[in-house]
């Protein structure tokens, strides 16, 4: 008889990860843009994943199977990710040994006891199996390659769908990488739903609580990041001096002598001489070093997750270039409030055509009048652009861009399909967006079609691109007469034409080892399908081409505003230090990252300097940037609205490996310390 049990609570163990066959939506911003289906047959289950959303996004094929606690033995993975590159991952688990090979290469590990296998190019499925088998180890488990897994509960409810009332239980799931995943399980512990505030794999039938469940998640994440707001926002006891720093001046394009800078409230009230102390103040000791303005990240997609990160990289303002406007709204109010740590942000209207391709974000649009009344819309909701996107009908863009301008609004975006940079800027646009939009009407076809993935995948034609031909000095010609101003967001070129596999790409090699291990394995997972030595070749001459162009437009005075495009914080620092090899001084790079962004933002007489008068959105560093451009990396404190944060504390919360130490601290102190 105990056999017989002992095998009945076996079986139970082993069930399938799926009950015959499963399938899921995928949605972005409420509208579906693909699907994922899993059939399990015993302890295996065989997983397909695809979406596309703005003409590209990941095709992958799983085969997982799984032993009588729910722990991978074998797992293949294969397809592409969201930009073509290539997956072929294979894991297995035999006699205590573990191996695998993913996009890092081949490891291996002698496993004592048990432990979850994290799959690099896995579906959102892959999540549903990590809670299942973390649930069954009691809620943690040692990760392979490393770290660990964390599930804890949040609580229950039911969902209402075509397959009736179905209670779920809501999970997070902490140890994969920076982010925190949170998944909806049902009674069987399986997966129901995976989401974010702007993304969703939910399972068939249950589409209509999409809403709702990203709704949920996004309050949850905002209770978990209030946490670290209440711990790392330090309110001064009195005002709030920095003593013994250097500032950085735009104006002359140099460090003064040493001073000390007092700060009333969320305002510069004084710059005195160093050693100055007034009654009842709060004393950071600069120690000699760099104090400048709040760095302006000029192309962001804002969310509550890298808000803070951006925050403890110095960048106290960001330009939405696009966004679910609810959700950024309330991520807005909420900065506003105190009650999340984050930069300011300056909105966009994004505008996008319908088609085949067309992004699921922001207002989509199918005929001028009503492109015409998004421009309207925008501007009420005092926006500082309107950011035109690719499936826009270029017939459409001269009618838009008079209503925009009648508006005060400026015109930024890229190229629609089918037409030219040339005839963009003809027709008035203010900001040609990325350096590919700038230039791939030079290398195009007639037939080809820029809504794709082509238009990343097009950049290796840069290669053999005579920068002095015709077109190229027309399109230049044309920047300078319309004085427009180009936002390149030059690390996700680099990032995309010099990322190999196995490789950290040029913009992480500062940064990488400080994060988390499923972060740094992440980073070697490079953006294209680059699989051969010509293509090789060709990507890597096609950026140095590309950073020529950009040369070019510098030299003859076009203003080039510094994005990433790629979450900021981190590969920020990187987009600056580029800008060193396009002609421009460290100094200048300050500056552009500066007073000159909010100059061009109409901001100037609040933000870009450190004055007396203007807002305290202050960044310290240790170092000269002035002398060392990469000295913009490391971060003693930040200070928004007369509020300090020490990046220090908030990486040593978030699993990051400072990249220096707190500042001394005397005087009144902060408040609640």
């Amino acid at each position: 008889m105990r056999h017989i049990a002992g095998l009945v609570a076996l079986l139970a163990l082993s069930a399938p990860l799926v009950a015959g066959e499963e399938n899921f939506a995928i949605l972005f911003g409420g509208r579906t843009v693909g699907k994922l289906s899993a059939s399990g047959e015993g302890a295996t289950t065989r997983i397909v994943y695809d979406y596309k959303n703005n003409g590209r996004g990941p095709t992958i094929a799983e085969t997982v199977t799984v032993d009588a606690n729910g722990l991978p033995t074998s797992w293949t993975v294969k397809g592409n990710t969201t930009f073509g590159s290539k997956v072929e991952e294979s894991f297995s688990f035999t006699n205590g040994v573990a191996r695998w090979v993913d996009a890092t290469g081949p490891g291996e590990a002698h496993v004592a006891a048990p432990a979850l296998y994290v799959a690099q190019g896995a579906s959102p499925f892959a999540l549903g199996l990590y809670a299942r088998a973390l649930d069954k180890a009691g809620g943690a488990l040692p990760a392979l390659p490393g770290g660990q897994l964390k599930l804890e509960k949040i609580g229950g409810f039911e969902l209402k769908g075509a397959g009736g009332a179905l209670p779920v239980t809501a999970h997070s799931l902490s140890g994969i990488d920076l982010e925190r995943q949170t998944l909806f399980l049902d009674g069987d512990k399986r997966l129901v739903a995976y989401a974010t505030p702007h993304f969703i794999v939910v399972r068939e039938g249950y589409e209509g609580e999409e809403a709702r469940l990203r709704a949920l998640v996004a309050d949850w994440d905002t209770k978990r990041l209030a946490g670290h707001q209440q711990q790392l926002a330090h309110k001064p006891k009195g005002d709030l001096r920095i003593d013994n720093v250097r500032i950085f001046d735009p104006a002359t394009l140099a460090l003064t002598a040493p001073a000390s800078v007092l700060v009333k409230g969320s305002r510069i009230a004084a710059i005195e001489a160093p050693g100055k102390r007034g009654r009842g103040e709060t004393i950071v000791d600069g120690k000699g070093g760099t104090l400048l303005a709040g760095f302006h990240e000029m192309h962001a997609h804002l969310g509550q997750s890298d808000a803070l990160l951006n925050l403890v990289n110095g960048i106290t303002t960001v330009r939405d270039m696009g966004n679910d406007d609810a959700v950024l709204d309330r991520l807005v109010e909420r900065m506003e409030a105190g009650e999340l740590a984050g930069p300011r942000v300056v909105r966009s209207g994004f505008i996008e055509g319908k088609s085949k391709t067309n992004v699921q974000n922001g207002v989509v649009v199918d005929n001028q009048a009503d492109a015409v009344k998004a421009v309207a819309d925008a501007a009420k909701r005092g926006v500082f652009q309107i950011k035109i996107y690719s499936s826009i009908d270029s017939q459409w863009v001269p009618a838009m861009i008079a209503e925009a301008h009648r508006q005060g609004l400026k015109v930024a975006g890229h190229i629609p399909a089918f037409t030219t940079t040339d005839a963009m800027l003809e027709a008035g646009y203010d900001e040609i967006t990325h350096s590919n939009q700038m230039m791939l009407n030079w290398v195009l076809k007639p037939e080809d079609d820029t809504r794709t993935l082509l238009r990343i995948t097009a950049l290796k034609r840069f290669a053999d691109l005579d920068l002095d031909s015709a077109a190229p000095q027309k399109t230049l010609a044309l920047m300078v007469r319309h004085k427009a101003a180009h936002d390149p967001t030059l690390i996700i070129m680099e990032t995309a034409m010099r990322g190999r596999p196995g490789q950290l790409p040029p913009g992480a090699e500062a940064w990488a080892g400080h994060m988390p291990v499923g972060t740094q394995r992440d980073l070697k997972q490079p953006m294209l399908a680059i699989e051969t030595p010509e293509d090789d070749a060709a990507y890597s001459k096609a950026f140095d081409v590309t950073r020529d162009f950009m040369r070019r437009l510098h030299e003859a005075g076009v203003l080039i505003l510094p994005g990433t495009d790629m979450g900021g914080h981190f590969w920020y620092h990187r987009e600056l230090e580029l800008y060193t090899g396009i002609g421009m001084s460290n100094a200048e790079v300050l500056k552009r990252a500066t007073y000159d962004s909010a100059k061009y933002m109409n901001r100037d007489d609040r933000f870009g300097a450190v004055k007396p008068g203007l807002v305290a959105d202050l960044v310290l560093l240790p170092g000269d940037p002035v002398a060392d451009i990469n000295a913009i990396r490391q971060v003693a404190m930040v200070v928004k609205d007369g509020t300090v944060y020490f990046p220090t504390e908030a990486y040593e919360r978030l699993g990051i490996k400072p990249f220096t130490g707190l500042p001394a601290v005397s005087g009144a102190g902060f408040a609640g310390r």
